[in-house]
């Protein structure tokens, strides 16, 4: 198991970015217990429905505010308010991670008696944490999707695939991978090319495809317009059996160790989508889901590339990972990295560029 060093990446283990924590379904009426970025955090949802991330250890004792199912603290109700309270003592917490009481003492609450409150976004039915080892705001805007509120189109229910043995370079590379759109997703390629700009990497490609087939198990030509917005997920804009939007998310959990996420927004025909839509929208997901599986399968069980021995034809995979280390180092010194890839439509020798290109030289 490789680890973010073995790859060079910069000098913090783990990369600065937006990233999924949490299906928003799995907020019930007790805290969460996640671990990503090698630690430990209580993620719970308030009575007024704020969704707050905390450090998980009580600075009391050290006790987890989120895995006990045994206290009566728990039992009775941990979440009061917006706040959580710890079920060894029942030091009370705000979403501000400080303590606003101590049942049992009268005297001032220590200034010390606090955790780290993080900044959480929900949106497109996912609980989103910025993370930043330099501990700065948020440099681009959390994701959203103004089709997740048009009627026309069905939401998502995430599929969750679980933690593998990956760091986050072998997922990343996929971005510039054009060579491996054959071979294991069964893509007769006609275009491709890959472009970077600030934190957003993207992908223009399409061709016929032998996992994502309308029913009759014709293949029309897919394009996907897929873009990372920073290191921690993507959203791809796919056309070809109707309009849809993929998303995929990867989070670090421990350095050389990552959870997945992926789900689809389909277009319905309808303006409010009916329950045939939906339904149909399920199936065409879970084809999707069966697509990325096959990318899921090589991560899964592959050994890291630290090295690459590229070839022509690959895909600028030396570009996409000179994109990457951005997220690794100091923020102030981005412009290092994207000075050489930015400005650049980036082709493989030999690939039309559009799907116009292609045709013209067929």
């Amino acid at each position: 198991m490789a680890r973010t060093q073995d790859y060079g990446l910069g000098e913090f283990t783990f990369p600065r970015g937006w990233f999924m924590v949490a299906d928003a379904e799995e907020l019930k009426d007790r805290p969460l217990p996640v671990r990503f970025f090698g630690q430990e955090f209580a993620l719970y949802r308030g009575k007024s429905g704020r969704v707050v991330m905390l450090d998980a250890y009580c600075p009391h004792m050290g006790t987890h505010l989120a895995r006990n199912n045994t206290s009566y603290i728990v039992q009775d109700g941990q979440i009061e308010g917006d706040s959580i309270r710890c079920p060894y003592h029942g030091w009370r917490f705000g979403p501000d991670g400080k303590c606003n009481d101590i049942p049992y003492s009268k005297a001032p609450i220590p200034k010390a008696a606090c955790v780290r409150a993080w900044p959480i976004v929900e949106s497109l039915g996912a609980i989103f944490v910025w993370y930043d080892p330099e501990g700065g705001e948020p440099e681009w805007e959390a994701p959203a999707l103004p089709q997740w509120n048009d009627p026309q189109w069905v939401r998502w229910k995430f599929d969750h695939l679980g933690v593998i043995n990956c760091h986050a370079q072998e997922v990343i590379d996929n971005i510039a991978d054009c060579s491996h759109l054959g071979p294991v997703l069964g893509e007769s390629l006609k275009f491709y090319r890959n472009e970077f700009k600030g934190h957003l990497a993207t992908q223009i490609q399409g061709g016929g495809h032998r996992t994502l087939v309308t029913p009759d198990g014709v293949s029309p030509i897919l394009t996907t317009d897929t873009t990372y917005h920073g290191p921690g997920f993507l959203l791809s804009y796919m056309l070809g059996m109707g309009e849809s939007i993929i998303f995929i998310g990867h989070t670090t959990v421990d350095d050389g160790v990552i959870k997945v996420w992926h789900a689809l927004l389909v277009k319905s025909a309808n303006k409010v989508a009916s329950a045939a839509d939906v339904a149909a929208a399920r199936l065409y997901q879970e084809a999707s889901r069966v697509a990325f599986a096959q990318d899921f399968d090589v991560w899964a069980n592959k050994r890291a590339a630290v090295q690459i021995l590229q070839v022509p034809g690959d895909g600028p995979f030396h570009k996409s990972r000179i994109w990457y280390r951005q997220f690794y180092n100091q923020r102030a010194r981005k412009q290092e990295f994207l000075k050489q890839v930015e400005g650049i439509q980036h082709r493989v020798v030999g690939m039309p560029t559009r799907l116009e290109e292609a045709e013209t030289a067929a």
